[in-house]
């Protein structure tokens, strides 16, 4: 039996005309990636027939799992319960709708000795509208301001995370937003590494301009409030 090193959480929300591209382009890149990898569906209450379709795939292939919630309970929620699940040394991260490429987790795989978390950065080849790459950058700005994390493109949703660390990150939504900066409270390393970027070819976003900049604007407050309240330590020795 094949030792996994990565599992990959792809949160699910009303994503079915997507699944079956996503899953061809995931097979192609499980043939060969630098850390054996597996996959992580995470069902968000979709109203469509994503269900049914991941249970399909996942019953036709076991390096395909999933979660399934019993409602919509947002992108943080589905985020957190896969990494709650993850049982490998490494967690990724990456949207079901392709607009990053699952081939450049062996990118991302190239730093992962050196670094807690590697994020990708679509900055120098967006391809969304103007109005979403200008929110971006502007809900990208506040943040940096705010956290100090020195990250240009935070949302971008392909990330490897040391699961030690993924998994003692305390999520609340919007929590998404500051992955590079709750491994910056955990004294982690993090890196940013350009990838390329994709135009949504099926299925709707789920977010606009107002949760992109009043959305953003806000959890900063809630981050600060929990970088002050942060508990951090490490223990020396034990007999338990």
């Amino acid at each position: 039996m094949e030792e996994y090193k990565l599992t990959i959480v792809i949160p699910v929300y009303n994503e079915y005309d997507n699944l079956n591209r996503l899953t061809k382009t995931f097979k192609n890149y499980l043939q060969n990636p630098t850390l054996a990898s597996k996959v992580l569906f995470v069902n968000d209450g979709s109203k469509d027939n994503s269900l049914e379709l991941i249970k399909e795939i996942c019953a036709e292939d076991p390096r395909f799992t999933f979660l399934n919630f019993t409602q919509n309970f947002g992108l943080s929620a589905a985020i957190k319960a896969g990494f709650d699940h993850v049982d490998t040394p490494y967690t990724g991260y990456i949207d079901a709708d392709l607009q990053t490429d699952p081939e450049e987790f062996n990118l991302l795989a190239k730093f992962v000795d050196e670094y807690h978390l590697v994020t990708g950065n679509r900055n120098k080849d967006r391809k969304d509208s103007f109005v979403k790459n200008t929110s971006s950058k502007i809900a990208n700005g506040i943040r940096r301001l705010f956290t100090k994390d020195g990250m240009d493109d935070t949302g971008c949703p392909l990330k490897i995370i040391h699961t030690s660390y993924a998994q003692k990150i305390p999520m609340f939504k919007g929590l998404h937003r500051f992955l590079p900066a709750m491994i910056l409270l955990q004294n982690g390393k993090i890196k940013q590494v350009d990838v390329k970027h994709f135009p949504r070819i099926a299925g709707q976003a789920n977010f606009g301009l107002l949760n992109r900049l009043v959305g953003p604007l806000m959890d900063c407050f809630a981050y600060l409030w929990m970088k002050k309240k942060y508990i951090n330590y490490q223990v020396k020795d034990k007999n338990c």
